[in-house]
This record gives C-alpha cells, structure tokens and sequence, in this order.
C-alpha cells in the first residue's frame, strides 16, 4: 500500500498531490482554458473571412500581467495552424530591433507553407528577400558594430537578393517584405499570422513600421494578419506611432475571469480527477483570486495540495492560502519588487497607499489596487513636485511594472501588487 493510500481510511476520497491538475506557470496553459471562448471564436471568424477573400484587421490584446495574454496568444496561434496557415511567434524587447525577430518568425512560416508550393523557385525568391531583410540595419556609429551584424546569418540557404525590403529603412522594408510574404501565401489559398507577445517592448520606430505594413496589408486584402499581446497601454503606444492605429486594429482587452468561468477552471479538472469542492471553498477562492487566471491557478493548487479528502472545503482553502501567498510573494511579485530602486520603490509605496481606503479602525475596507492613480497626487503624498519623480516614474514604466493608460495617471501592471506593497517593510 503506499503511503498516500494509507493516510486516510478507504471510505474517504484521496486528494493525490501527484494528480494536482492546476498549472501556475508563465505563459503555461491551464487544464480548463475557462471564459476566453468569445475571443476564441472572434479569431475564428478573422481565419475565416480572410480565407474567403474578405477584408480583416489584425488583432491586439491587451491586459495585466497574469490574466492569460500569453496563453490565449498560443491558443490562437494553434487555431491558425490547425487552418494550415504558416506561423510564428516572436518576444519582443526594449533593446532588440524588430529585424531579426521578425525574420525569423516569417522564415518559420514560409517553411510551413513550402511543401504546399507548386513553384519551389518562389518560395526561394522570397527567402533571398527575407535574408536581405534581415542583414540590413541601419548603422548606430558604434565601432564595430555593422561588422558584427554583417556576420549573422539568419539560417536561410539561399543568397540574400537586393533591391526588395532592403533600403534600411524598416518602415518602407516591412511593407515590402510583408507583401511578399502574403503573396506567398496566395499562392496556396492560406495565409500568415504572425504573433507577437510584450508588444508595447517594440521601439517606435518598429511599431510606426508594423503599423504601417499592417496598413497596406489592410488596404490590398492580403492574407497576412499580426496577432500582438501586451499591456494595457498597448493602444496608446500604437495611437502614438500612428493617428489611424485606432481604426486599424481589432482590440480585446483581456480581463479577470467572471465567478462562472473561474468556477469552472477549477472544477472542470478537478472533475476529470473524480474531486469536487464545496460552494464555500469556491467562494473563499474567488475572494482571494480576485479572479486572475494566474491566482485562479496558484491558490487552486495549494489547495489541492493540502486538501486530504473530497469535496475540498474552505477550511482546506484557509490552510493552504499562506502557501500560495507566500509563493506568488517570491515569484510573482517579489521578483519584480526586487528590479525597482529605492526611488522606484518609495514610488510605487504611495500608489499602493492611494488605492487602499481605510475605515475608523485603520483596517482597509476597500482596496481599488488595480485602479489608476493620478501622478500629482503621489508628488502631493511624497511632498515632491511632480517633474522631480518623473524619472522613477519612467523608469518603472521602462521595466514594465506600471503602465500610463491615461495622461497624468500610473497604475500597476500586476494584479493586487499594491497589496503585496503594503505588507513589505520600508
């Protein structure tokens, strides 16, 4: 017998920690993709329409961290693929130009499409346009550095072609070489998607040109869609490159689950492993999750873990809450807390104070931790003027933990990180 059939008598269901269905990792898929079906069939309907010659947008979501952009991302870049369109995915990063990235990721799904190609000599053709897209830079003065650019190789067998997608400048060469990519596609009644995740880390250089293919892409009815992912400025960072970004793309903001779909990310497998939980367990998790897909799944598995029987109860929750708090502290947010100076800290402490709103006791009653903060009200609260913290405030929007939605506002990319704040020492 082993030592988990042997804890517990044989008339109570074992809760094995061994078949813990729930998966709190970065960008992993959960066991129950739950309440994400309309944005599932919303690109269902673009693959569609394009496949039937129709006019489509390419398609941005936007969120917080920890809400499934990543997830949903690759779930739809396995919806184009099962449709037999070519693919790839690419990171973006503050420090990286768009060239290489994006090369690589119209290499991969050119490579798809190749086999079905009558004319092998087209498919070459457009490789020789991709490589010179992609050895083509504009030098930055540093010494050195054109000639170690000139030495990468992006993989592609044939010889780099001049005279397409190749000037240097990455606007007029993305255009070119995203036409030529799509006429590909033609060739074989499908088309491309290219996605791309932490699209607000793009220069702005790279998101005018990204715009502006996506534009004349739009304009030809060409089959070539690009599927980005990023925060919740995302659409300002495009409005800023582009005045007709707003008419130009599909927007999804991507939110905390409703009570319904986060029920059922965590009964749905639960179920498939013959365990069920109590009505208060799952009240008790929806209160701490707050609804988060990512919280969904933390606090879903420690749960798990310490639940010794089935239905799983909210005692069971209760005990195994301080785990899960104890792990997102590290992971979650300590990892990003960690990143910001003491300027950068002392910042973000004044947003975390301004969110909570306290009663006569001291106790918080209600804690807005994810609404936007106006930034004359932290320079007020710090008793500083507001030029002087504008440094932290950009460099914390630089690593990413706050995001500007609206001018003269900041507010947390990370779910409940204000109340994380609040419990750390000054």
């Amino acid at each position: 017998m082993s030592s988990l059939a042997a804890r517990w008598p044989d008339n109570l269901r074992c809760v094995d920690p061994v078949r813990n269905p729930y998966a709190p990792g970065a960008g992993q898929r959960p066991p129950e993709l739950a309440g994400r079906g309309r944005e599932l069939d919303v690109f269902d309907i673009v693959l569609e329409r394009i496949a039937r010659g129709r006019p489509e947008r390419s398609l941005m979501l936007t969120g917080l961290r920890g809400v499934g952009k990543t997830v949903l991302l690759n779930t739809l870049r396995s919806q184009a693929i099962n449709r037999l369109w070519g693919s790839g995915k690419i990171e973006a990063r503050p420090d990286q130009s768009l060239r290489r990235p994006v090369a690589a990721a119209l290499h991969m799904a050119v490579r798809e499409l190749a086999p079905r190609h009558r004319a092998p000599d087209r498919i070459d053709a457009f490789l020789g346009v991709l490589k010179a897209f992609a050895q083509r830079s504009t030098p930055t003065g540093r010494a050195g550095a054109t000639k170690l650019r000139d030495r990468w190789q992006p993989g592609i067998d044939v010889p780099a072609t001049s005279g397409r997608a190749d000037s240097g400048d990455i606007e007029i060469d993305l255009v070119e070489l995203f036409s030529d990519a799509a006429a590909v596609a033609s060739d074989v009644g499908t088309g491309i998607a290219i996605f791309i995740d932490e699209m607000q880390d793009l220069g702005p250089e790279d998101v005018s040109a990204l715009c502006a293919a996506c534009h004349e892409l739009s304009q030809l009815g060409a089959p070539l869609i690009v599927v980005g992912a990023g925060l919740p400025h995302l659409p300002a960072v495009l409005s800023a490159a582009k005045s007709y970004s707003e008419r130009l793309f599909r927007y999804q903001r991507i939110d905390r689950l409703d009570r319904i779909a986060a029920d059922r990310a965590l009964c749905a497998p639960a179920e498939r492993e013959e365990v069920e939980y109590e009505q208060k367990a799952l009240d008790l998790l929806y209160e701490k999750s707050g609804g988060y897909p990512y919280f969904v799944q933390a606090y879903g598995k420690a749960t798990w873990d310490h639940a010794p029987r089935s239905p799983i109860t909210a005692a069971d929750v209760r005990v195994a809450a301080p785990e899960a708090e104890a792990e997102l502290a590290v992971g979650f947010f300590g990892s990003r807390f960690e990143r910001a100076t003491p300027a950068e800290r002392e910042y973000m402490r004044a947003m975390a104070t301004m969110s909570a709103v306290e009663g006569e006791a001291g106790a918080v009653v209600r804690d807005d931790m994810d609404a936007a903060v106006p930034t004359a009200e932290i320079a007020r609260a710090l008793g500083r003027k507001p030029a002087s913290l504008s440094p932290a405030r950009d460099a914390l929007i630089k690593k990413g933990l706050i995001y500007s939605g609206e001018r003269g506002t900041v507010a947390f990319t990370v779910p409940h990180f204000g109340r994380y704040l609040r419990t750390q020492p000054a």
